[in-house]
């Protein structure tokens, strides 16, 4: 038995011609219609339900016809519950119909007139994600707009013929379009100019610390890249500027709201001038540099924690080229201090014993040599003090008890240590009187 009448299935088909349809065919299509209605009022309450609502309106019906893909109905939109009545056309036969509100016109026309809205003024929309601008109405369409601008226009628009009848004062219209915004600019300007007045301590550190932490900084830091390439290219005798590129460096690499990955390439060469660079400051002082270099290794330590993962090759890389400036006589000692404390920074103690402890014999007697140049004894020392120091890493490593040096013992490991880093190193080493570094030494 259906429950849908097979009656209004034959006045729908007599409306439209059919004189005489099938009793089967009627049935088929009764039967049809009470599942596509059951669909229907399936997807409707699954709209109710989610919207956390105990009764179901003309939306959640309009909601899933949509998404069934049917042509939606109009005309019983409502903010309010329909209220239906119930009228008998015949026995057995109810009609249900929408109850309609009764007005009445004296209260209608009397009424007051509601009040004008608002023209609209302003809107809220996305002018840009992540860098990208959305296709939306709002926004510039990227053919059209992009091509009218680049587009040269006025008198002067070809620079070339413009320069050659004498109008040295040319407007050249720039091809790349700027895309950040008025407030960005401002920013990027305040704190280029604040990380190089030497004068204001407190606007530096000011700078340095917004940098450090201010969230929605990425659309700058292409820029910030690039500004840190130019000035350390052009500013190798300043190391004022190199310093502040660095800690620039340092600050965004500390800021979590940074996306930084994708800039590694750009960010390695200027890190890797300043730490081994052959000739940083000026000729005046042999050791103002030092301090320079070692803030680099800084930055480059937590370059490589941070982004090793994501780039496998930037150890390995990095690794060689300070290995490179360690090993090379020809390089100033500078670069080879750098060369050093950049090896430690980047693997720690596992690089100091595979690649700066084998060494140590071959360049300790290299540096006997220039400790004897009363000319470069000041930085042989700084040298020297930096393999001291990759020495004693080797200590918090070695694991196990360790017995103290007695005057025979001590000879034999005197010889030992010699052996393994050469003499000048083995007296350092041996002036500590630390056998557990001794230790840590020979067991690489």
């Amino acid at each position: 038995m259906s429950v849908w009448n097979p009656d209004n299935i034959k006045d729908v088909a007599e409306s439209l011609g059919v004189a005489s349809l099938n009793d089967d065919v009627q049935q088929a299509f009764c039967s049809d219609i009470e599942f596509r209605v059951s669909q229907v009022l399936e997807e409707g309450l699954k709209f109710m339900r989610h919207s956390k609502r105990s009764t179901l309106t003309t939306q959640d019906i309009a909601q899933a016809l949509r998404v069934l893909n049917v042509e939606p109905l109009y005309g019983y939109e409502s903010t309010r519950p329909l209220r239906f009545g119930e009228a008998s056309i015949g026995p057995g036969q109810p009609l249900y119909y929408v109850e309609d509100e009764e007005v009445d016109f004296e209260k209608l026309i009397n009424a007051p007139l509601p009040k004008v809205p608002r023209e609209i003024s302003f809107t809220a929309h996305w002018l840009a994600v992540e860098g990208v601008q959305p296709s939306i109405p709002q926004n510039p369409t990227t053919a059209d707009s992009r091509n009218q601008e680049l587009v040269p226009k006025g008198p002067s628009a070809n620079p070339n013929l413009a320069a050659m009848s004498g109008n040295d004062k040319v407007t050249v219209k720039p091809l790349v379009k700027h895309v950040l915004s008025k407030e960005l600019q401002l920013y990027f300007e305040r704190i280029c100019s604040a990380l190089l007045d030497e004068s204001n301590n407190e606007y530096r550190l000011a700078a340095l610390a917004s940098i450090r932490s201010d969230p929605g900084l990425h659309q700058l830091v292409p820029y910030f890249v690039q500004f840190i390439a130019e000035k350390v290219t052009h500013n190798l005798r300043n190391l004022f500027v190199l310093t502040q590129m660095m800690q620039l460096t340092s600050a965004m690499l500390e800021n979590k709201s940074l996306y930084v990955d994708p800039y590694i390439a750009s960010l390695v060469p200027p890190i890797l001038t300043c730490l081994v660079g052959r000739h940083l400051g000026r000729d005046g002082d042999a050791l103002a540099h030092y301090p320079l270099r070692r803030l680099a290794a800084s930055v480059i330590s937590a370059l490589t924690r941070k982004y090793s993962k994501s780039s496998h090759m930037l150890k390995p890389r990095l690794a060689r080229t300070c290995l490179k400036h360690f090993l090379d006589p020809s390089k100033p000692l500078g670069a080879n201090f750098g060369g050093i404390i950049g090896l430690q920074a980047i693997g720690g103690v596992e690089i100091v014993r595979a690649l700066i402890v084998p060494n140590l014999k071959e360049y300790g007697s290299m540096m006997s040599e220039v400790l004897d140049d009363e000319n470069r004894k000041v930085e042989g020392d700084m040298v020297v003090g930096a393999l001291v120091e990759a020495l004693f890493s080797l200590e918090a490593d070695t694991v196990g008890a360790v017995n103290g040096m007695a005057n025979g013992h001590a000879v034999e490991m005197k010889n030992a240590v010699t052996e393994k880093v050469g003499s000048l190193l083995a007296e350092k080493v041996m002036e500590t009187g630390n056998p557990r570094l001794v230790k840590a030494i020979l067991e690489c």
